[in-house]
């Protein structure tokens, strides 16, 4: 393991983290001054995740090709510029071209991860899959905080602190990282741009072991992403949260993320090797917790088994990017975790429109939902992709 690559990535996306963080509370109340309603501040998010969807696997085919430190560069400025261009913008017009640049620009997460597979022996990529995670959990447990608290001086101070840390990031990149993608191993410019087909990302589906996985990255994050609606609604409508309580349940399911995912997992590997078995284990738990906040009527009920659900939720998708990191082949790291991070955006699209549909009829019904999604997965894990393992 190159620890001196891992620390130095581990710092730049936890700096990344913290400026998407820092402005995360303040998305609303900054739009509303240009008039957005709440259907406008859905359709503001989906701008984002929509081309972030489409760019993200041709950013990771195009470190495949031009180096790792690059893209990821250019991924951290294009969100330096997209947050000053958000804070500075005089019309809602603006509001959309900066989210829409910052999806254009959101693939470093697909190129952190392909850095970390050119850096960490295969046996032990999970493990800094969930290192790089934990930092991005720190950076989104002390945002929040720190974003309000600028709030108070004013309401576009957060948005310009923000843009200043991702230009940090990107300076910290730029004179510390090492390149880690070597110009002898990097993968054609024709065979990464066929990405830019859509029916060619539909035919990563259709290899034997990668696609189930892809496979699988669609559902987790379409149920994730439905949860995030049905913790908004439950909290609200249902247990009728004030905000205060509602921000102490954010902090504390950040902090048991930030836990699992810098030591629980280590701690997990050892009582069972196999990632495989283990994302069955994570997978089955989930469904469970899911099931059982659909019923959660109390508060303290509901944050016993809020704490539950964070422990395998946090898990997963470190675990899920090391199977896939795993097999896939070297040449094709960026490429297939860049498509991985992509079908990952597509649950950030689909997953709240899903929830807001249940919603409309029985906001407990969310969790259902995601617990329905969570038991599909574990399925196709059971039935397609532990065989395959086994067999290796």
């Amino acid at each position: 393991m190159k620890k001196k690559t891992l620390i130095i990535l581990a710092l730049v996306m936890m700096i990344n983290a913290l400026s998407y963080g820092t402005i995360i509370p303040l998305l609303y109340p900054y739009a509303a001054r240009f008039g957005i309603n709440p259907l406008g501040l859905s359709m503001l998010f989906a701008s984002f995740s929509l081309f972030q969807f489409l760019a993200t696997p041709v950013i990771g085919s195009l470190s495949d090709r031009y180096g790792r430190k690059p893209l990821l560069l250019i991924s951290l400025f294009g969100t330096c510029l997209s947050l000053a261009f958000f804070a500075s913008a005089q019309a809602l017009w603006q509001l959309f071209l900066a989210r829409i640049l910052d999806g254009v620009t959101g693939g470093n997460m697909s190129v952190a991860q392909a850095v970390i597979a050119d850096s960490v022996e295969g046996k032990k990529r999970a493990r800094a899959f969930g290192m790089l995670g934990a930092s991005f959990g720190f950076g989104f447990l002390i945002g929040p905080a720190l974003g309000g608290f600028l709030s108070e001086y004013s309401l576009t101070l957060p948005f310009w602190f923000a843009s200043g840390l991702a230009l940090l990031g990107t300076l910290l990149g730029f004179f510390f990282l090492d390149e880690t993608n070597p110009k002898h191993k990097r993968s054609e410019l024709s065979s990464s741009f066929t990405m830019l087909n859509p029916l060619r990302m539909a035919d990563a589906l259709k290899k034997p072991v990668v696609g189930m996985l892809l496979v699988l990255t669609i559902i987790i994050s379409l149920a994730g992403n439905a949860f995030i609606i049905g913790f908004q609604s439950f909290t609200v409508d249902i247990l009728k949260l004030s905000p205060r309580e509602i921000g102490i349940l954010f902090t504390l399911a950040g902090f048991v993320s930030l836990l699992t995912q810098a030591g629980g997992i280590k701690l997990a590997e050892k009582f069972v090797p196999s990632k495989e078995r283990l994302l069955k284990y994570l997978l089955a738990l989930a469904v469970v917790a899911l099931l059982a906040l659909a019923f959660a009527s109390t508060l303290p009920i509901f944050t016993l088994v809020l704490i539950f659900f964070m422990l395998p939720n946090s898990a997963m998708a470190p675990v899920l990017s090391g199977i896939i990191s795993e097999s896939a082949p070297d040449k094709e790291q960026g490429k297939i975790l860049g498509i991985s991070q992509s079908f990952t955006s597509f649950g950030q699209i689909l997953g709240p429109i899903m929830a807001g549909l249940v919603a409309t009829f029985y906001v407990p019904g969310i969790f259902g939902l995601s617990s329905l999604l969570m038991l599909v997965a574990l399925v196709i894990l059971v039935k397609k992709i532990v065989p395959s393992a086994t067999s290796r």
